[in-house]
C-alpha cells in the first residue's frame, strides 16, 4: 500500500540517510563483521551528515525535532541498503529522551555536542547476568560518598559496550527500596575501575559490538546522576514504548528486505525449466508474505504516527514489537527457504538477515513479556 505518513522533508532526509549508508556503511559490512565492531569514522560521518541527535536543542548541535518518522527512515534505509552494525538506533531511538528530558543544562552542555557530532558514542547499561527483562532485579549498586557516587556491579548484553564513551548505568542507590531504589548514573570513558569485558560472540549482528561491563569501586561525580534519585525505574519504563516501536520498525524493515531478495530470486532462479516463482507452492508463499507485510506496515505506520502525536500506549508498542518480531522471523525464515542451499551460505545477504533477526524476539523485552503486557490490558 502507498504510505502516507511522510512529507517532502522526510523524503529529503531519506535521501541523505540512503547516501550515508551506501557510502559509509554498505562497503564496510564484511570488514565490520570480521572485526566485530564498526569503525569510529562512520560515526563521525553520520554526525557530519546530521544523522545523529536531531532531537537535541539547536544550541547543542541538534535541531529540536521530535518526530519518530525520522527514526523510522534511518532503520528502513539501513535495511534497504544492506548496511549493518552501526548502533545509530540506540543513539537516536533510545538515548535522546534520557539525555534531553533527564539532564541539567550543565550536563547537556557537557555531553550533547559530542553525541550529536558522532564523537561521543553512548550505551545504556541495564541488563545484568541475573536481570534481563526483570529490571527490578538488578544488583549493581551506587553509594554516595561525599561529592561522588561509588558504583559496583556488572552489566551484560550492552550494545556499543566496547565503543561507548558515555554509559548510562542503572544502579541500586537504595538496595532496600526495591524498584523505588533504582537511579541512573552516567559513567564516562576513562573512569577508574570501569572495565570492558569480552566482546560477546553472538549468533547474529556480528558487526554491532555487544559487551560485558564491570564496575569496581568506580567513582563518578555526584552531578552525573540524571533524572531523580530513586526514580530510575520509572524513567526507564517511560522510554520503553519508544524502544519497542523502534525494534518493530527494524523487524519489519528486515522482513521487507528479505521479501525483496526472495522475490527477485524467485524470478531469476530456474528449476525444471522454469523460474521457481512459477511453482504454485512458492507463488502462494510469496503471496502470503506480501499480505502479512502489508498488514504489518499499516499497523506500524499507525504506531509511528501515534508516537508522534503523543498517543502511543505501552500495549500498542508491545503489540507492534511482538507481531513484527514474530511475523518477521517467520517471513525471513520462509524467504531463506526459497534460496535452498544457497540461503545457508553466509555470503548471501539472506543468511545474514536470518541470523541478525532472531534476536528481535528477545531484546527490548521477550515476546513472552510483550504478551504479558498486552494481556494485562484485557481486563481479565
Amino acid at each position: 500500500m502507498r504510505r502516507t505518513i511522510f512529507t517532502a522533508e522526510h523524503e529529503q532526509f531519506r535521501d541523505t540517510a540512503r547516501t550515508f549508508y551506501l557510502r559509509e556503511c554498505a562497503p564496510n559490512t564484511e570488514q565490520w563483521e570480521r572485526d566485530g565492531q564498526v569503525g569510529r569514522a562512520a560515526w563521525a560521518a553520520a554526525g557530519k551528515a546530521g544523522l545523529i541527535g536531531w532531537q537535541f536543542p539547536e544550541e547543542y548541535g541538534g535541531q529540536g525535532i521530535w518526530d519518530f518518522r525520522y527514526n523510522a527512515i534511518m532503520a528502513e534505509e539501513m535495511a534497504a541498503t544492506s548496511s549493518v552494525g552501526i548502533g545509530l538506533g540506540l543513539q537516536n531511538d533510545v538515548i535522546p529522551p534520557y539525555l534531553t528530558h533527564l539532564t541539567t543544562p550543565e550536563q547537556k552542555a557537557r555531553w550533547l555536542p559530542g553525541v550529536t557530532s558522532g564523537e561521543t558514542i553512548c550505551a545504556l547499561a541495564l541488563s545484568e547476568p541475573a536481570a534481563g527483562s526483570d529490571l527490578k532485579g538488578i544488583r549493581t549498586t551506587a553509594r554516595r560518598d561525599g561529592d561522588e557516587w561509588v558504583i559496583d556491579g556488572s552489566k551484560t548484553f550492552i550494545t556499543n559496550g566496547i565503543l561507548a564513551d558515555l554509559v548510562i548505568v542503572a544502579c541500586k542507590t537504595d538496595p532496600d527500596a526495591g524498584h523505588k531504589g533504582i537511579s541512573l548514573i552516567v559513567v564516562e570513558r576513562g573512569a577508574e575501575g570501569f572495565e570492558r569485558g569480552r566482546k560477546l560472540d553472538k549468533v547474529g549482528m556480528k558487526a554491532q559490538d555487544t559487551a560485558e561491563l564491570f564496575f569496581h569501586d568506580v567513582r563518578v561525580p555526584a552531578e552525573n546522576l540524571i533524572g531523580q534519585e530513586g526514580r530510575g525505574f520509572y524513567h526507564m519504563m517511560g522510554n520503553l514504548p519508544t524502544e519497542r516501536l523502534a525494534i518493530a520498525v527494524s523487524s519489519l524493515a528486515a522482513a521487507e528486505r528479505a521479501y525483496e531478495l526472495a522475490l527477485e530470486y524467485a524470478k531469476t532462479r530456474t528449476a525444471f525449466g522454469q523460474p521457481i516463482g512459477q511453482f504454485q507452492a512458492n507463488r502462494f508463499a510469496l503471496a502470503d508474505i506480501k499480505a502479512k507485510l502489508g498488514v504489518a506496515r499499516v499497523y506500524v505506520d499507525g504506531c509511528i504516527m501515534a508516537l508522534f502525536q503523543g498517543e502511543l500506549t505501552s500495549e500498542e508498542a508491545a503489540a507492534a514489537k511482538y507481531w513484527t518480531s514474530e511475523t518477521g522471523w517467520e517471513v525471513i525464515d520462509r524467504c531463506m527457504q526459497l534460496f535452498g542451499g544457497y540461503g545457508y551460505v553466509n555470503e548471501y545477504e539472506i543468511a545474514r538477515i536470518w541470523r541478525d533477526s532472531r534476536v528481535q524476539r528477545v531484546f527490548g523485552g521477550t515476546s513472552e513479556i510483550m504478551q504479558e503486557i498486552i494481556g494485562r490490558s484485557l481486563g481479565l
